[in-house]
Order: structure tokens, then C-alpha cells, then sequence
């Protein structure tokens, strides 16, 4: 199958979205894909604020974008945006580091007012660095995420329904992608 690689775009060691994405990952998993998980608060700031294309931790990430077949890119929504230590990191890569790849966006946030975050903030963004396919993203509200103690995570039904119909959807087009490719 295909090499997905599952970006966190959350500062946050303790996100709903990093866990929700890691939770996201299982599924893909069991659909038969390698799924590279990356969590952008791991990279040095310095490095990200710095813009440090050099430093070994962002020639890393670039190399794992390289490696994919698709991106799932995970984010919590601030001010109706995607987050910081996520642009900064997109900032980084190269102008078409998604050139033929299919991407799923993903976000969460406190309130319905952030919805359009992911069609007015980061598919623009997704878009502008070639990505050959962007599936439909979904938006889960915080209050429909709950992080437990020991790890787990409980998604409310229609939310974990929802989740789960984008993700099978951009699985299916990860097995496209390759024949769309062949037949240019």
C-alpha cells in the first residue's frame, strides 16, 4: 500500500489533535499503509524560527515528505488558523514539497466559528505546494475529543463516523494516486 506520513501540527505534547491523529493512524495502519507519524513540536524552535534548513531535524522532515505517498496534516485552530509551529514548519520545506501527493486536513477547535479554517487557511497553503489531490478535510470540535490518562481516546459516534468516512476516503484515493500518475 501506500507510505502515509501523519503530521501533528500541534505545540501541544498533551493535543487532542496529536492524539486524534495518532488514533487516525491505527485505522491506516490496519488499512495496510505505512504511517510515518510526526509531531512538528519535536523539531528544535530554534530550527523552525530560525528558518534553518540545514539542521538536521528539518532536512529529516523534509526527507519523510519526500517518502510519502500522502500527508495526513493534523492541526488545532487558533484565531482561525492553522497553527504557528505548523507554518512554521511548511515555511521550511520546499515550494512544492506535496507535488504529487494526496493530503488529508484535518483540525479541531474550541468552536464551530473555526469550520472554515481548513478551507480558507490551510488548503490554500496545501495547494500552493503542489499537492496533486486534497481530499475533503473534516473539523472535530474539542468538546467531541476526550484524552484520558492512560493514553486513550474517545471520539463522540458522529464524530469518530465522520472521521472515519475522510479517512477511508483518502485511502482510497492514496490507491488511485498511482494510476492518476501512470496515465500522464
Amino acid at each position: 500500500m501506500a507510505t502515509v506520513l501523519s503530521v501533528s501540527g500541534s505545540p501541544s505534547a498533551s493535543s487532542r489533535t496529536g492524539r486524534l491523529l495518532r488514533h487516525l493512524d491505527a485505522r491506516l495502519a490496519a488499512q495496510g499503509h505505512e504511517v510515518i507519524p510526526l509531531d512538528v513540536r519535536t523539531i528544535p524552535a530554534d530550527a523552525l524560527l530560525g528558518a534553518d534548513f540545514r539542521h538536521p531535524a528539518v532536512v529529516e522532515a523534509t526527507a519523510l515528505f519526500a517518502r510519502a505517498d500522502g500527508v495526513v496534516i493534523g492541526t488545532p485552530v487558533y484565531k482561525a488558523a492553522y497553527s504557528g509551529v505548523l507554518k512554521a514548519l511548511l515555511d521550511l520545506l520546499p515550494q512544492y514539497a506535496l507535488a504529487g501527493k494526496t493530503v488529508l486536513p484535518l483540525a479541531t477547535g474550541g468552536t464551530t466559528a473555526h469550520v472554515l479554517a481548513i478551507d480558507y487557511a490551510l488548503r490554500p497553503v496545501l495547494s500552493s505546494m503542489g499537492a496533486a489531490h486534497i481530499v475533503q478535510g473534516w473539523f472535530t470540535l474539542d468538546k467531541d475529543i476526550t484524552a484520558h490518562e492512560d493514553g486513550s481516546l474517545t471520539v463522540v459516534p458522529p464524530a469518530i463516523e465522520a472521521l472515519t468516512q475522510v479517512l477511508d476516503q483518502f485511502s482510497t484515493a492514496l490507491g488511485r494516486a498511482p494510476l492518476l500518475a501512470a496515465a500522464s
